[in-house]
């Protein structure tokens, strides 16, 4: 908000410099932009306004709040005879020169109007000037009558001409389906039946509290004008302004909580300004279509509470004043006050709101450090925290750097990635921008996008990790995820380097579900995301939640990654922690008998994962004469000698007894009991 210093002296009889004054407001908690000489002997300050404070896009809005750091008066507009900012107190009531329909109620509780026949020209210069101070064109007196209003009063405004009306009507309703208007930037918009506009009998002449249409714009043959003065509903502006992309100052008003009380007021501020500037004269009466009026809110503010809150007694005289000075109502009550919150706070609604007010208006600076009262003992620290650091300490010793992404993707990446889950993504009803119109369903999308801008910045090997959250219709999930791509090991002059494969993914997992206590394996896995043949699910064994999945892990495809190839896992952190296996934290003697190793090579199908191989291995192995502590896989061959899908495995099986020396008897069974399980369940060939 660009405040001309001089334009907050019509409301503040302040002598004060632009710097002091800049300086003060921001102590209470508005960011100061910049502070701009403007003209010979004026300023312009800029204020960074918070959502939550519309009433402070206006002129008259700071000026309070200046009015309240330095204890003044302040001026607003009167119809008394002499005042110093005029407003000329219309009648209202039914008109023979316009009929007002509200439609609908709910997205516009109040809609204020007056016909007034205008003369159009330019504007006097010390309108023009404070206009361009605030960053408006001026363009023709009447359009800069009501941005001077919206300017000075935070009330939006709209002038119609009359004589483009199909007939003397104005209907406030939801738009049809399909509908469509011209907006004043020339553009032609759809709209839907969520929209709100401003119609005459036949067709839509405006998008409610966001832009007027073409169809009715004033120019210079324009004779007799509707103004326009309403509120709508916050989150229908917002909603349409967003589905639309059209941002404008009434819709930034609007959609953050114009007031309701206003309309009317603006009018009468407006038919002063239509007599000063001599542009015409207001067609009495105004006609103020209010079905609900809303009162002011009732809250009570405690002594004690507010004592309790800031950590210092206010005295009772400060308080009053800064509620008055702020233009909220105050009655004195037995244990503190009771306020009514007026229509242009749309921020006051409890009780700790009127504390923030007192605190930033007495000043935090005069508020002690102190240790907030302790009424109950700290709850027990989160089961995941120290969960989540196990995990991120692992991962970063592995050599993997964290990563934190964006929480929003887009809807076709989170499409992609959704179907590793059961459920469709989560869509964002009021999205920032259509790049994040979508919860995440998976980590990995995040990744991958960081790793792409890694190697677009010239990093060639990059291995980042991530530990977040994911969505779903069902509620939220914490994960963990990893993404890879390049060099398994920085190059060195002693040996080559080598890309990083599904293995080396691999081992990651199983580095972290060792850490975890949580037995998995891998299984073949069909994802549209993950390449065919380099892709796996993740799949607990031996605990409670056997069988279950957990996660993925496998080489992106492409169109989705970057040029080089990036693997990628992923795995859901609560259902690990369902299928961690609670282990002794009693050591146990290192074995004192000595271990038996056997190699055996077998010809099997080239399709059968080896981890389907190692499962049967095990089981055959588990009540086998002599013990099996080990399974490992060190070649694999195709070629001469080995028919057509077939492949050779070669598995070293190491057996090893707690209590005894092995004999070779004992071995050579277990291995034939394991041979023939092999080829029972899967025809296998010894070679």
């Amino acid at each position: 908000m660009r405040l001309l210093v001089s334009w907050l002296r019509d409301f503040v009889d302040l002598d004060a410099p632009a710097e002091e004054i800049a300086e003060s407001v921001g102590l209470r908690g508005f960011e100061v932009a910049s502070v701009e000489a403007f003209d010979d002997h004026d300023a312009v300050i800029d204020f960074e306004v918070t959502a939550n404070r519309p009433d402070c896009l206006s002129v008259v809005g700071l000026a309070r709040e200046v009015a309240a750091i330095y204890n003044l008066p302040l001026t607003l507009p009167s119809p008394s005879a002499g005042a110093k900012i005029a407003m000329k107190a219309l009648p209202i009531g039914a008109s023979d020169h316009l009929a007002v329909t509200i439609e609908d109620a709910e997205l516009c509780p109040r809609y204020a109007a007056a016909v007034a026949d205008v003369t159009m020209g330019t504007s006097p210069d010390w309108m023009n000037r404070r206009l361009r101070a605030a960053g408006i064109r001026p363009i023709s007196s009447i359009v800069d009558l009501t941005n001077y209003v919206l300017v000075e009063l935070g009330h939006p405004m709209h002038a119609f001409d009359l004589a483009k009306l199909a007939g003397p009507e104005i209907r406030v309703r939801r738009a049809t389906a399909g509908e469509t208007i011209t907006t004043l930037d020339g553009v032609e918009r759809k709209l839907d039946a969520e929209m709100l506009v401003i119609a005459d009998r036949d067709r839509a002449q405006a998008i409610a509290g966001v832009m007027g249409g073409a169809g009715s714009e004033v120019s210079s043959s324009t004779r007799r004008v509707v103004f326009e003065s309403a509120y709508f509903k916050p989150t229908s502006v917002r909603r349409t302004s967003k589905r639309l992309n059209l941002m404008t100052e009434a819709s930034a008003r609007f959609e953050r909580g114009a007031d309701i009380g206003a309309p009317v007021f603006a009018l009468q501020r407006l038919a002063a300004l239509i007599d000063q500037i001599s542009s015409g004269e207001m067609v009495r009466p105004i006609i103020d279509e209010y079905p609900a009026p809303r009162q002011a809110a009732p809250l009570h503010l405690r002594r004690a509470r507010l004592a309790a809150l800031l950590g210092v007694a206010v005295p009772d005289p400060d308080v009053d004043r800064i509620l008055r000075g702020l233009g909220i109502a105050v009655t004195a009550a037995p244990d503190g006050w009771d306020v009514m919150a007026p229509t242009f706070r749309v921020d006051l609604l409890r009780e700790v709101d009127l504390i923030e007010e007192v605190g930033r208006h007495y000043g935090f600076d005069k508020l002690a450090a102190t240790f907030p009262v302790v009424t109950a003992p700290a709850p027990p620290p989160d089961p995941r925290i120290p969960r989540d650091e196990l995990v991120r300490r692992v991962l970063t010793a592995a050599g993997l750097s964290e990563a934190v992404t964006f929480g929003f993707i887009e809807a076709r990446a989170a499409e992609a990635f959704a179907t590793a889950g059961s459920q469709p993504a989560v869509a964002l009803a009021n999205p920032l921008s259509a790049k994040f119109d979508t919860l995440r369903p998976s980590l990995i999308p995040g990744l991958v996008d960081a790793v792409a801008h890694n190697r677009r910045h010239g990093r060639d090997n990059v291995r980042l990790f991530e530990i977040g959250t994911r969505f779903a219709i069902d509620g939220e999930r914490r994960a963990v995820a990893v993404a890879w791509t390049g060099s398994v090991a920085p190059l060195h002059w002693s040996a080559g380097g080598r890309p990083v494969d599904f293995f080396d993914v691999k081992g990651l997992v199983e580095l972290l579900a060792h850490a975890l206590d949580v037995p998995l394996r891998f299984e073949p896995v069909d994802e549209p995301f993950l390449v065919p043949g380099q892709a796996a699910a993740i799949v607990c064994t031996d605990s409670a939640a056997a069988g279950s999945r957990v996660g993925l892990a496998g080489q992106v495809a492409s169109g989705l990654s970057p040029k080089d190839r990036v693997y990628v896992a992923e795995l859901s952190l609560d259902l690990l922690d369902q299928a961690r296996v609670r282990s002794s934290d009693a050591t146990r003697p290192l074995p004192r008998h000595p271990f038996a190793v056997r190699d055996l090579s077998i010809v099997v199908p080239d399709t059968l994962p080896a981890e389907i191989i190692r499962g049967t291995i095990q089981a055959a192995g588990r009540d086998a004469p002599a013990p099996l502590t080990s399974v490992a896989f060190f070649d694999r061959y195709q070629g001469k000698g080995v028919p057509d899908g077939a492949v050779s495995i070669s598995v070293r099986l190491t057996f090893q007894a707690p209590d005894r020396t092995l004999t070779d008897a004992e071995v050579q069974q277990s291995v034939e009991r394991i041979l023939t399980a092999l080829v029972r369940e899967h025809r296998a060939v010894q070679r």
